[in-house]
């Protein structure tokens, strides 16, 4: 592989270390290479046994992704935890919406672990229950709640699936998003869809899959009264999306896809949905976290390929496939930074404090929370023909 004379982040063999200067995120904590930590979360972990499954998220750090039984995404590691009834401790190497979708769908007697309660979502974070509240109430004002089926993406607190469940909705994964759309447009007479907390993906599902023009989508905007909306534009609208975004998926542009397609020979594109509207339409792929390494894997040698999601992932992907060129679709870039909180460190203390007995940032969702996001997680999967991956 040659080396690529480009302003962007080049990966995996051959990489020029030059270029990649700077693209540490500033706040990200240092890698834990202490090999004693290495052994005292092995020797945790061998005394625990089958009492403890670890569970690591694609976009975890390579030192904590060692330790995982299971790697995926967040639903499929939820399930994992769920087909393990045996194991009495889930360590939820990932973020905390993931880990209550692991409560909700484990058994009570089984209790998840968060090794850092600060490891958030920025993106669940933008939709807060008061708010989607008085978003329903703003719409009921507006005399369309009646035709509204709410539908929120997988990556959202378990209290907004909670309202979905309530309100007759379900919730969606990147890769079923379209038949959730098509799912909530059949459940009611001129149905609107009320898309949360990811606009982008919501925006890419209407416009893209559903054929929706962008005209019949509306951002609604939570510290805006009545979301920056009139009555006229939310009664005309078809879907509804919230003012939400990825914090790592919203930074790539269109202008850095032009830059590469011109600077790499034979480049393909390919970017996860959460991307802006205008990074998908010059995409040659867009898809799931699983679809982004199915796809790299079945792709042929010598192949050029400029990645729109997380770094930790690419990475990895770039590590793995040295005969492929991988490129990161950024020039500086953090990674997940609340992902990043899950290190090896916090793992440790996570590990070695349940050997001694001790529960720490146990994750819990209240019971009738639990009920209202279980219908919704449920009328998810009885969605027919697609996968349920995010």
């Amino acid at each position: 592989m040659t080396t690529v004379e480009l302003t962007l982040l080049p990966l995996g063999p051959g990489k020029d270390l030059t270029s990649e200067r700077g693209v540490e995120c500033p706040g990200d904590l240092p890698p834990a290479s202490d090999p004693d930590l290495v052994e005292r979360a092995r020797a945790a972990k061998a005394k625990l046994g089958a009492k403890v499954f670890v569970l690591g998220h694609h976009y975890q750090r390579d030192e904590v992704i060692q330790f995982a039984d299971v790697t995926g995404d967040s639903f499929k590691l939820a399930r994992d935890a769920a087909a393990r009834p045996d194991a009495e401790y889930i360590v939820f190497c990932g973020v905390h919406f993931m880990a209550e979708s692991a409560d909700i769908l484990t058994s009570p007697s089984q209790k998840v672990i968060l090794p850092d309660l600060a490891a958030g979502c920025s993106m669940a974070d933008m939709a807060r229950i008061a708010q989607v509240e008085d978003a329903w109430d703003a719409m009921t004002d507006a005399g369309i709640a009646d035709q509204v089926v709410p539908i929120t993406y997988m990556n959202s607190a378990a209290d907004i699936k909670a309202f979905c469940g309530k309100h007759g909705g379900a919730v969606c994964t990147s890769s079923n998003a379209q038949v959730a759309l098509e799912w909530g447009f059949e459940q009611k007479p001129d149905a609107k869809i009320f898309f949360l907390p990811d606009q982008h993906l919501g925006r890419n599902t209407a416009v893209l899959e559903l054929g929706l023009s962008l005209d019949e989508c509306v951002v609604w905007n939570p510290f805006k009264p009545n979301g920056g909306l009139t009555v006229e534009q939310l009664r005309a609208a078809k879907v509804i999306l919230w003012k939400g975004h990825c914090s790592v998926h919203g930074r790539f542009t269109p202008e850095v896809v032009d830059q590469i397609r011109a600077t790499v020979p034979d480049v393909k594109i390919l970017v996860h949905p959460e991307c802006q509207h205008e990074v998908v339409l010059k995409a040659d792929l867009v898809g799931s976290t699983e679809f982004i390494i199915k796809t790299i894997e079945a792709a042929p040698a010598g192949s050029a390929w400029a990645i729109g999601t997380e770094l930790n992932l690419v990475k990895r992907l770039a590590a793995a496939h040295p005969d492929k060129q991988i490129l990161f679709l950024d020039k500086t870039v953090c990674y997940c930074s609340t992902m990043n909180r899950i290190d090896l460190p916090h793992l440790v203390w996570a590990l070695e404090s349940l050997v001694e007995g001790n529960l720490v940032n146990v994750i819990e969702v209240d019971p009738d929370t639990e009920h209202w996001a279980k219908i919704a997680l449920q009328r998810m999967l009885d969605l027919p023909g697609r996968s349920h991956r995010d």
